[in-house]
């Protein structure tokens, strides 16, 4: 097996109390059947938002990336930070113009109009809707755009602008800037782009849908709303509630596992100090993280009971086989003996023994652990993680 790759793995046992973290269409909690037996699940997109969003406090703003439609207004207040004395129509022109460089690919049998549209937006939703707004969510680094704008300012700086955009060696560069993104969370989570598939960029961080150790029960929670004013005047002899509902929930112990290909993450961000720094931010934002599905009901602000953090150099393995068979008793102490045995069993069997192992634990629930390595803070696991991955991406 080969041992010249690098991966770092995250694996979390994490307790929620009463709350519903992802609904389905109905609202519901989202569940899955695993192991025969219905669990909750919590699906790889809802704790992958909070992580990036996480990512604002861990990383330099310019490091990241934009995700919107309104990719001709972000571009064009780039611009006019740069002209303040613009006419704001002619810097949205050229935006749009650019956008559209950048946005279509060469085989692209979409007309201008089908890339970048007028949206039908409320006059009162307090947003620019007179620009034009891509057809889906873009991810652009904010360094794109940034550089997107000195072109922009230099071709209104010529005095014809469609001319000096429309020449070779500038749309060949506008292309340049749009395939070659430097932003932590988009190499990270990688961009699809239909329309041009140079644009694309595959995601360095595979993140597993979360599921429960245990079988789990959904709940309901009747609610009632009172009037303040009727309860205070009761003029009409009845002072019950103005508004009946239900809002479906459960509680959980979940098994949490995500990865980042190291190397695929270094390809992309061309640095070794930024890959770095994002694959120790990526497990400190997923580890401290939650989603906020009906948070202010609810109040789950939980953190793992366990977190293990592996670095290997053979494969990822994610270790949900451990709770095929739901844990009952005392969950977390049985869930964490399940994980350990789980990691022992197939590294033996596979050859798949971490170079790094460190673990963050809560409690006397999670002692068993300690047979992979000793309890640490998170803090200091970044801290040797960041120097461990760095040593590893020294190229010879």
């Amino acid at each position: 097996m080969a041992t010249n790759r690098t991966i770092a793995e995250i694996h979390i046992l994490q307790t929620m109390p009463p709350s519903n973290l992802n609904r389905d269409d109905t609202g519901s909690p989202k569940k899955a059947v695993y192991g025969g037996i219905t669990r909750a699940r919590v699906s790889s997109q809802a704790w992958k938002r909070p992580t990036r969003l996480k990512f604002r406090e861990l990383v330099d703003p310019n490091q990241l990336g934009i995700r919107t439609k309104r990719v001709v207004e972000v571009l064009n207040k780039h611009i006019i930070d740069r002209m303040p004395d613009t006419d704001p129509q002619l810097s949205a022109e050229v935006a749009k113009s650019i956008l559209l460089v950048a946005l279509k690919g060469k085989k692209s049998k979409k007309k201008d109009s089908e890339i970048l549209v007028k949206p039908r937006t409320s006059k009162d939703s307090g947003q620019n809707d007179d620009l034009e707004q891509s057809t889906y969510l873009l991810f652009l680094g904010s360094h794109q755009y940034d550089e997107l704008a000195e072109i922009a300012v230099n071709a209104i700086a010529s005095g014809d602008p469609t001319a000096f955009i429309k020449s070779s060696d500038v749309k060949k560069h506008i292309k340049a800037i749009a395939q070659n993104d430097r932003a932590i969370d988009v190499a990270l989570f990688g961009r699809m782009v239909a329309d041009d598939t140079d644009l694309n960029v595959d995601a360095a961080a595979q993140v597993a849908h979360a599921i429960s150790v245990q079988r789990v029960d959904f709940d309901s929670d009747y609610f009632t709303a009172v009037d303040d004013v009727k309860q205070d005047s009761d003029e009409e002899g009845d002072a019950g509630a103005a508004m009946i509902g239900d809002v479906e929930f459960n509680s959980a112990t979940f098994y949490r596992y995500a990865n980042v290909d190291v190397d695929r993450l270094l390809d992309t961000l061309g640095d070794a100090n930024a890959t770095v720094q994002a694959v120790t931010a990526f497990i400190d934002a997923f580890s401290t993280t939650v989603p906020n599905g009906k948070i202010n009901s609810f109040a789950h602000n939980t953190l793992p009971d366990l977190v293990v953090v592996n670095l290997r150099d053979t494969q990822a393995v994610n270790l949900a086989g451990a709770f095929e068979r739901p844990i009952a008793g005392d969950i977390v102490a049985n869930a964490t003996k399940a994980l350990v045995e789980r990691e022992q069993e197939i590294d033996a069997s596979y050859g798949t023994t971490p170079v790094h192992t460190w673990v963050v634990r809560v409690g006397k629930d999670t002692k068993a652990a300690d047979q992979l390595a000793a309890r640490q803070p998170l803090r200091d696991v970044l801290t040797e993680l960041g120097d461990a991955v760095a040593a590893r991406l020294v190229r010879e």
